[in-house]
């Protein structure tokens, strides 16, 4: 399906002004339907818009809308551009770009950053106000030329960011935190063969209950060996 015309309303006042084109010549072209053409012909529909020439604008030929008017079945095709625009290619890498009006807000919005979220990475405050690493050490360091003057303001606020782009940058940083406290205290987890290891058996200590036995025996010997000396008196 081709495009319509860049401005289909003011190219159909046109038309109808201009050619003797049927309706649904014309609705076709400007991507309009037929009772609109209609409308702006009765004067009811785009009243005050004034027409556009689409020869002019090199949309149309004069040969093209010759040969319509001649075969009211005929459809207008539009004209080829001889300009060829270059393809854009959209980059995602980058710091993010932020526009001429809140740049002179980004140290402001950085300083907010690392007093409200100090566990944020560099990275994610250059993704997320578009800034550079530079910046933020002297912003830290109170180094920054305008460090005197500056204010924390929330760069959601400030419109450099989205809340949900903060939100999902906090998070994320929030889970590589426990694992960077740990390795800096040097803890760690016991293997799980240790942690989940039988506990060993004690060892019997002396004046143990083994001793006691031995002792108790020992005593039940000596009593029978009186015993048995009493009786032979």
């Amino acid at each position: 399906m081709s495009q319509g015309p860049l401005m289909p309303k003011a190219t159909a006042v046109w038309l109808v002004e201009n050619t003797s084109l049927a309706f649904e010549q014309i609705a076709d072209f400007c991507k309009l339907h037929p009772l609109e053409v209609k409308g702006i012909a009765d004067g009811e529909v785009a009243a005050g818009i004034k027409g556009l020439d689409p020869v002019s604008t090199g949309q149309l030929t004069r040969d093209e809308i010759e040969k319509a008017q001649k075969a009211p079945h005929y459809k207008l095709k539009p004209a080829v551009s001889k300009v060829k625009l270059p393809e854009v290619k959209r980059t995602t890498k980058g710091p993010r770009y932020t526009p001429l009006s809140r740049r002179q807000d980004r140290p402001n919005a950085i300083l907010w950053l690392l007093r409200n979220h100090p566990e944020l990475k560099d990275a994610q405050i250059i993704r997320l106000v578009g800034t550079t690493k530079s910046t933020i050490q002297q912003i830290r360091e109170r180094t920054h030329w305008n460090s005197g003057s500056l204010q924390p303001m929330d760069p959601v606020t400030l419109g450099l960011t989205t809340q949900i782009n903060l939100d999902f940058e906090v998070q994320r940083a929030a889970a590589d935190r426990p694992a960077a406290l740990a390795a800096e205290s040097g803890a760690s987890l016991l293997p799980t063969e240790v942690s989940t290891a039988p506990e060993p058996e004690e060892t019997a200590e002396p004046g143990g209950r083994e001793e006691r036995i031995d002792a108790d025996s020992v005593f039940a010997k000596l009593k029978g060996r009186h015993q048995d000396e009493d009786d032979e008196e």
